[in-house]
């Protein structure tokens, strides 16, 4: 992996609500707010906090299924919608399922990188509470290959996890992994009650880890080896950050302390006709954040926080071992033992991830550049966590379909 040419920042983070089943404003009888709020929403959160639109040389929007959720393509083309100041200037959209929100934010990091702009707007917005959840099942399907839909499950990715959970079980054992999936989902579900726009920080349960871990499997009414507390969630939202130069920090008269430096980052494509190698490895994964981790220069042990990309819990599981933050089959463990909480070891997905804080599928890379980006910046309110100083870097790892795209970004304050 070749190092960066040039110093590139993130700033000026903005999540909207993620919106869905568990928060008490949202009701599927009634209408709710469009694609469009979500990108004025996001867009102009940046924009207020970097001087407005004239600052911006060009934007990105990061999306995976408009056009079959909202019957809307063309997203370039709401860029101006955010604010009058941004018409006329260059918008481009791109789309990798799940990870198209780490795809803006590394086509943001190309553009900057490319010399052609200084500040570009990178943004990702889904709105899937349109269709009843098997019916999006169908269109989320489509981040895996679409050919082969028939042998799959009618609940298509749940079925694709549950696999590799069952894998997990059989080779690891089925309590040990019950027990590290059911702190994962604690761990989300608190992390998620100190962040006001989370899907699920309005949660009550008073023991979120015996919920879980008492819930067993059922593959009569869902899929054979999760539970619904070991997926994400359908969600409504959008997030937006400022990726720039130095020259577009001053630009925008943004602080450098302020900003997060991105300091290593990979990108990596799996062939996605072919079934998985093994299914308790994420070999993407693994191979994209190692390589990220070697653009930077670091180690794993000088990670001080991590996002990562938990649309099932037993992918969180399989993450914690790609980095090797765990052997194979331990994770578990790691995870069950505290690591991962709000105050362990590494504090993974303050904010909830995609089960706790919602998975609005195209934003979430984008959400989790601006979790880190307020983490290292201390903007994290009530989710700040306290990092040490032999621990100074965070890292995001967005995925796209099964193991599919991946993108792994690795942070440090700005100084």
């Amino acid at each position: 992996m070749k190092k960066l040419r040039k110093k590139i920042y993130m700033t000026a983070g903005y999540n909207t609500t993620s919106l869905g089943t568990g928060r008490k404003e949202f009701n599927p009888k009634k209408p709710r707010p469009g694609l469009e709020h979500y990108i004025k929403e996001a867009g102009k959160g940046v924009l207020d906090q970097i001087g407005g639109p004239e600052h911006v040389d060009e934007s990105v929007i990061g999306n995976f299924m408009a056009a079959r959720f909202n019957k809307q393509a063309n997203l370039p083309g709401f860029i101006p919608y955010i604010d009058e100041g941004l018409q006329w200037k260059p918008a481009t959209s791109v789309e990798g399922a799940c990870g198209s929100g780490g795809l803006a934010l590394m086509n943001g990091i190309k553009t900057v990188l490319a010399e052609t702009a200084d500040v570009v707007l990178a943004l990702g917005v889904e709105v899937q509470n349109t269709v009843k959840a098997v019916y999006g099942a169908d269109i989320l399907a489509g981040a895996g290959w679409y050919q082969r839909r028939k042998e799959g499950h009618a609940y298509f990715f749940p079925g694709q996890f549950s696999d590799r959970a069952g894998a997990y079980y059989e080779k690891y054992g089925y309590d040990r992994a019950r027990k590290g999936m059911a702190r994962w989902y604690a761990n989300a579900i608190e992390n998620a009650r100190l962040d006001q726009n989370a899907q699920e920080f309005q949660n009550l349960v008073k023991d979120p880890y015996t919920q879980a871990y008492s819930l067993k499997p059922n593959g009569r009414s869902f899929v054979d080896h999760l539970t619904i507390l070991d997926c994400s969630k359908v969600s409504d939202g959008a997030s937006a950050i400022a990726i720039c130069s130095e020259e577009g920090l001053e630009k925008m008269g943004v602080d450098k302390k302020d900003a997060v430096e991105v300091v290593g980052w990979a990108q990596v494509i799996r062939n996605i006709t072919n079934d998985p190698a093994e299914l308790t490895v994420l070999e993407t994964i693994k191979k994209a954040s190692h390589q990220a981790l070697e653009s930077a220069g670091i180690t794993v042990d000088q990670l001080g926080t991590l996002e990562v990309h938990d649309c099932f819990s037993i992918a969180g599981i399989l993450v914690i071992e790609a980095l090797g933050l765990a052997k194979p089959g331990e994770g578990c463990d790691f995870v069950a033992a505290g690591k991962t909480s709000h105050n362990g070891e590494l504090p993974t997905n303050t904010t909830g991830g995609l089960i706790g804080w919602g998975h609005p599928t195209g934003a979430t890379g984008v959400h989790q550049a601006v979790t880190i980006w307020q983490q290292l910046t201390g903007k994290a309110g009530k989710a700040q966590i306290e990092l040490k100083a032999d621990k100074p870097y965070g890292m995001t790892i967005n995925m796209g379909g099964d193991d599919v795209t991946v993108i792994a970004i690795v942070y440090k304050r700005g100084e």
